[in-house]
């Protein structure tokens, strides 16, 4: 791919350095020294050695990453929210990985981004995923293209320049409050590697929640998270009582509407670091908080019927 600037402040500086202020790594700058790229300044072909001025144009070309030959792409349906030249952003299903294992190396999420990306053609079949979901956490999933893209993105989400919302069902209705903070150190558990608690001996955590609706068994909320933990939401609500519907890792209530978390990525928020426009990515609720919250209302009509009879 090809990226063009123009230095527009007064210092000289070598290309080197102007590079790396627009998130060129050392790595990167390897690859594009050793593996075909290039590097041009007002058109002739430079080292990063030489040094810039005022109103010079820095342009480079990075090599092709072909693809990841450990990924196995399959023809899978692919639910896509927005897609460019850098990025692709994904509503993902409850089910799915988002990278592959052992005992499911064909289904997860980046295989069926593999799958597409050999679909269309695309030179670059590197899989990036910025985003992670659980796999059963539904929602916004974001897949940067190449590995420039993917730096990028790193740092606007190191710098906290990203903003993720969830929605989530509560298996207790226990919050009395439309706003409010969970703020409890997360680490994991003495006797699992895969489940975590609040603990004072665990990593700074703090989750932000809207109230939306209480119902007869249960609530529905919106959440902020302020740090990215693994297991963040579903250990910061379990620690206060109300752990996620159909959660059973964390002590959430069996729902036959639910049968999964009941947590979906809503939304995903970030000022396109090539383009500057500012985006705000949304995915739908999936079926089973539709349908989960249809049977919550039906119950509270019948509740009130009965109260008025």
């Amino acid at each position: 791919m090809i990226f063009s600037w123009i230095h527009d402040k007064e210092d000289k500086i070598q290309i080197k350095t102007f590079l790396q202020s627009k998130g060129i790594s050392k790595s990167l700058l390897a690859t594009i020294k050793f593996d075909g790229g290039k590097i041009w300044l007002n058109g002739k072909e430079r080292t990063v050695l030489a040094t810039l001025e005022k109103g010079d144009k820095v342009t480079i070309k990075i090599p092709d990453e072909g693809e990841h030959e450990t990924t196995v792409g399959v023809d899978m349906p692919l639910d896509i929210l927005f897609e460019d030249d850098h990025f692709l952003v994904v509503n993902k299903p409850t089910g799915a990985a988002s990278i592959p294992s052992k005992v499911h190396p064909r289904l997860s999420m980046a295989n069926r981004v593999k799958g597409y990306y050999q679909r269309q053609g695309y030179v670059d079949q590197v899989i990036h995923i910025v985003t992670r979901l659980d796999r059963d956490t539904t929602g916004v999933m974001l897949f940067a293209k190449h590995g420039y893209a993917h730096a990028l993105m790193d740092t606007l989400l190191r710098n906290k320049e990203v903003d993720k919302t969830y929605r989530a069902i509560l298996s207790e209705p226990i919050l009395t409050q439309p706003h409010g903070f969970i703020d409890g150190p997360i680490g994991r558990t003495e006797d699992s590697i895969m489940m975590r608690m609040v603990r004072e001996d665990g990593k700074q955590a703090l989750t932000e929640y809207w109230l939306d609706k209480s119902y007869p068994e249960g609530q529905t909320v919106r959440i902020k998270l302020h740090t990215g933990r693994t297991h963040q939401i579903r250990v910061h609500f379990a620690s206060i009582g109300a752990p996620l519907l159909g959660d059973d890792l964390y002590g959430g209530k069996a729902d036959a509407d639910m049968l999964r978390q009941a947590l979906h990525c809503e939304s995903l928020a970030f000022v396109h670091p090539f383009s500057g426009i500012s985006l705000k990515i949304e995915a739908p609720l999936p079926d089973d908080f539709i349908k989960w919250e249809s049977s919550q209302k039906k119950k509270e009509a019948d509740i009130l019927a009965g109260t008025t009879i």
